[in-house]
């Protein structure tokens, strides 16, 4: 069993795949992840010690990345920090949730558009299965994609809304705040609540998602570490679920 915190916005990775994202999840002792397809997002288990790290060497093996959310302590010596995130949190308790009729849901087939407006775009990590996460919402001129919004992480009560992005020819025109409200009425219907996540450096999406009703709610440490260059006692890992 995953051990989580009472409060699922405390850690939503470990929520999420504690409960509505379970069939996503592997685990090894104190450690938990996304199927790397779907998301690079690992967490610690609420009352995890310092084994933890060694659990992660498991985990992913030597020197690989993975992207921890919420950690609380810095990786032991022998660790690389690759990068530093200030994250804020967000919840939106006050979200006005609207339909939008040229908003169309996005399947599996137009996942490569999907990549390469990320791509273009770099509003977070989005892979070949984080289309498995949740429903994404897009609109287009003509055969193009030109913008989009999501479901990502889903704590219980909660639903990350994520890849908020819009074409650099098509940005100022209100796009995202529709994408962003159309999506959160699929969110309203099974009675759970939209929150974010944005880069504390990124005043112009944290003032939008103000003006849409968003809360600040919290500061989130985000890292990306690169595990030693080498493992000791190798242990098989477990998985939770799987949809392969």
């Amino acid at each position: 069993m995953i051990r989580t915190s009472a409060d699922p916005l405390e850690q939503p990775v470990l929520s999420s795949l504690a409960g509505a994202h379970a069939r996503f999840a592997e685990v090894v002792g104190q450690v938990v992840r996304y199927q790397p397809e779907v998301s690079p997002f690992v967490a610690f288990t609420h009352d995890a010690d310092d084994a933890a790290w060694d659990d992660l060497v498991q985990m992913v093996g030597p020197n690989a990345t993975a992207i921890i959310y919420g950690a609380r302590s810095e990786p032991p010596k022998g660790w690389a920090i690759r990068r530093r995130l200030e994250a804020i949190q967000l919840t939106g308790v006050n979200l006005v949730a609207v339909r939008d009729l040229e908003a169309t849901v996005l399947e599996t087939r137009d996942v490569p558009q999907m990549l390469d407006l990320v791509g273009r775009t770099q509003p977070g990590p989005f892979l070949s299965r984080t289309i498995e996460m949740g429903a994404y919402l897009g609109i287009r001129r003509g055969e193009k994609l030109i913008a989009m919004a999501g479901e990502r992480l889903r704590p219980a009560g909660w639903t990350e809304i994520s890849a908020v992005c819009t074409d650099e020819d098509y940005r100022g025109s209100g796009l995202a705040t529709r994408l962003i409200r159309a999506i959160s009425v699929g969110i309203r219907e099974r009675g759970e609540t939209p929150f974010l996540h944005v880069s504390a450096s990124n005043h112009g999406a944290l003032r939008l998602y103000r003006s849409l009703g968003f809360e600040v709610r919290r500061s989130v440490n985000i890292l990306a570490v690169q595990t030693p260059p080498s493992v000791v006692d190798p242990r098989p890992s477990m998985r939770e679920g799987s949809n392969r």
